[in-house]
């Protein structure tokens, strides 16, 4: 077996020489770049930075460079760098000192990567323009992106900012003061400067090393407490990049007079509320934000549960769930459009109301003339700028008057423009009311449609006065079914079309208050007298064709065993007003009777409701004219035959059931459709 021969003398020899001269030749380059005078290189760096961007760039004291296996770390004591013509700060930045990690390879990908930035008692002047340009882009050429560079950490021990970007309508100044002896925290910041047209300002604490972008180290701690106008947030948690927030985990607090207004700031589509408070615990991982454990309050109503904003989504997307144990039923008026009661605006401690809000209040409850319906007008522009599915339970809800809410859950949709609510389930009078509603804001005015069933409501609760009569009313069934164009309730109340309707079926009812309304002054002295009884309600029905706006009565009737009531008349939705009038029809004999039409009319800020004048004036005309015979004749005049005959219930109930006129069932047959978004209604 032959051996491969050994390398001869000389060629090792040659070798040897080719490793030494490449090791004397790296030593020889460490020592230069040891021990290479860098300073000197200060004019040159100046003139060509200077004349690649095009501003004046100089290094005013020192220069040393330290080489690196893949980067280098550059060290100016004092540096000016001027901001482009069109800025208003005429620096970007002035130091006493600077130190950056600059990486080899990328600047050969004509990237700048600044792993690292150190300057000491800062003063720089940042702006944006709306047409892309940035005072801190590195090239003549402020737009290009390219010329941006990515910093990673940057640590400061006090100085100044200025930031001004007008597409974001934020113009603030920044001081820094910096103290080690303050632990994890060492550098206070405050804040001064306008945000939106509003006042805006802010304090708070900081790690001194703070990071722009990703690079892999542990988030920072920061507290700040926030004040934007009337708003107010106070958080303390970690972010790991400062430039877009991404690794926030905070404890928040916010509070301010209404949800809605930070829809500038944010971009979310909140809805209009009555001062709020709230706490919760803040995150943001790349788009995803959210917010767990949400608590607190708006206005007099307690709220809770967990929210989630995506921006990856080309449109952003609100989820979330929320519950309340007790809402108030003066905290609703700013969802559909009402302004808060002077109750419901004080109810947070502080957040002020608007000082106006309790005159205002009293000067509307006085003003006949006064609007009762929302007509606050839609916002199109809040509506198409995300998509939701937000569900919303309230266990309880209180201060209800003239309406006994008692408990209420909606599921609220927002898709490509069409807001749902759907299902939507108000417990109402110990029964329920269900269904959805559905507005269309693809379309101007937008397409509005409310199919809603009315179960087993209990009577004698939505007629507070007449429980505290002791009667036992029936169940109350019944629909609203209403279609139109609107963009505001007022609106599309005023142009809507369908069926409303309301039906009873047997029950009690008092005698005494059946006998005031029929003006029978005999059997009233007997009650009072006797005692009160109930008298059986045989069957009640009230029902309108809605058309355009106007509700023709379809069936007006109230049947008892004493009395029978039947009305007719028109409620205009547009106009706000009303008449309608009851005619009763007794089924007994009586004397003292003074019946007579009842009439309910005018607006309904201000409803009136009193007898008609003309059939009373006749009874008493007789009445004086029989006393001038004899005074005992003059109770002829009052006395009561007993016309009235039994209804029959099944018809009425049958009728009331249907509409009658064409574009009400139209009107409630396209409410009852409720189109999905994609089909565009």
């Amino acid at each position: 077996m032959q051996t491969a021969p050994a390398a001869s003398p000389p060629r090792r020899r040659r070798w040897v020489a080719l490793g030494a001269l490449v090791l004397g030749l790296f030593l020889a380059l460490l020592l230069l770049a040891a021990f290479f005078p860098w300073d000197t290189l200060r004019a040159p760096v100046n003139r060509y930075v200077s004349e690649k961007t095009g501003r004046k760039f100089e290094i005013t004291r020192h220069l040393d460079v330290a080489l690196g296996w893949r980067q280098a770390t550059v060290k100016f004591d004092g540096i000016e760098f001027a901001n482009p013509a069109w800025a208003r700060d005429p620096y970007l930045v002035q130091a006493e000192k600077a130190e950056f990690d600059i990486r080899f390879w990328e600047l050969l990908r004509r990237r700048i990567v600044l792993p690292r930035l150190v300057l000491s008692r800062p003063s720089l002047g940042l702006q944006m323009e709306e047409d892309g340009r940035k005072t801190w882009a590195l090239g003549k050429d402020s737009a290009d992106p390219g010329t941006v560079p990515v910093i990673g950490l940057i640590q400061v021990d006090g100085g100044s900012i200025d930031f001004l970007a007008k597409a974001q309508a934020l113009d603030l100044h920044a001081d820094f003061s910096f103290d080690s002896s303050r632990g994890d925290l060492p550098l206070d910041y405050e804040i001064k400067g306008r945000y939106r047209g509003q006042p805006m300002s802010a304090v708070g604490r900081t790690g001194n090393v703070l990071q722009l972008t990703s690079v892999g180290q542990p988030p920072f701690p920061i507290e700040i407490d926030l004040k934007v106008a009337q708003t107010r947030l106070t958080g303390k948690g970690t972010v790991a990049e400062l430039a877009d927030l991404d690794g926030l985990d905070a404890q928040v607090e916010m509070r301010g007079p209404n949800l809605g207004r930070l829809y500038p700031a944010l971009g979310i589509a909140l809805p209009q509320t009555p001062p709020y408070a709230l706490s919760g615990n803040l995150r943001k991982n790349g788009a995803l934000w959210e917010v767990r454990g949400l608590k607190g309050r708006l206005g007099l109503s307690d709220i809770s549960g967990d929210m989630q904003f995506d921006k990856s989504q080309q449109v952003p997307h609100l989820g979330g769930k929320l519950r309340s144990r007790v809402m108030d039923m003066d905290d609703l008026g700013p969802l559909i459009g009402l302004p808060p009661t002077a109750r419901s605006a004080n109810a947070v401690e502080g957040v002020a109301a608007p000082p106006s809000i309790a005159q205002v209040d009293k000067q509307k409850r006085n003003d006949p003339s006064r609007k009762v319906l929302p007509d606050a007008t839609l916002d199109f522009e809040r509506l198409r700028a995300m998509n939701a599915d937000v569900s919303y339970t309230a266990e309880r809800i209180q201060n209800v008057r003239e309406l006994p809410l008692d408990k209420g859950s909606v599921q609220v949709k927002l898709k490509d423009g069409v807001l749902t609510l759907d299902p939507l389930d108000l417990g109402v009078a110990s029964g329920r009311i269900a269904g959805a509603i559905r507005i269309d804001a693809t379309q101007n005015p937008a397409d509005i449609r409310a199919a809603l069933d009315i179960r087993g409501m209990q009577l004698n609760r939505l007629i507070p006065k007449v429980e505290t009569l002791k009667t036992s009313f029936g169940r109350l069934d019944g629909r609203i079914n209403l279609s139109g164009r609107g963009n505001s309730v007022a609106a599309w109340l005023a142009n809507s079309s369908g069926d409303v309707a309301a039906l009873t079926g047997r029950g009690q009812f008092s005698n005494l208050l059946l006998e005031f309304l029929g003006l029978d002054g005999g059997e009233i002295i007997k009650f009072l007298l006797e005692g009160d009884h109930n008298v059986e309600l045989r069957c009640a029905a009230v029902a309108f064709d809605v058309e355009k706006g106007v509700m023709n009565g379809r069936t007006l009737l109230f049947d008892t065993s004493d009395t029978v009531f039947n009305g007719a008349g028109s409620i205009n939705l547009a106009d706000e007003r009303m008449d309608l009038i009851v005619k009763q029809a007794p089924k007994d004999k009586s004397i003292l009777a003074l019946r007579t039409p009842l009439r309910v009319r005018g607006t309904f800020a201000a409803p009136k409701a009193g007898v008609e004048v003309a059939p009373l004036a006749a009874r008493g005309a007789a009445a004086l004219a029989l006393a001038a015979i004899n005074p005992l004749l003059a109770l002829a005049a009052t006395v009561e035959t007993g016309p009235g005959k039994d209804a029959d219930c099944t018809e009425v109930l049958t009728e009331a059931k249907t509409p009658s006129s064409r574009a009400a069932k139209a009107g409630a047959a396209k409410a009852k459709q409720q189109p999905t978004p994609a089909s565009g209604g």
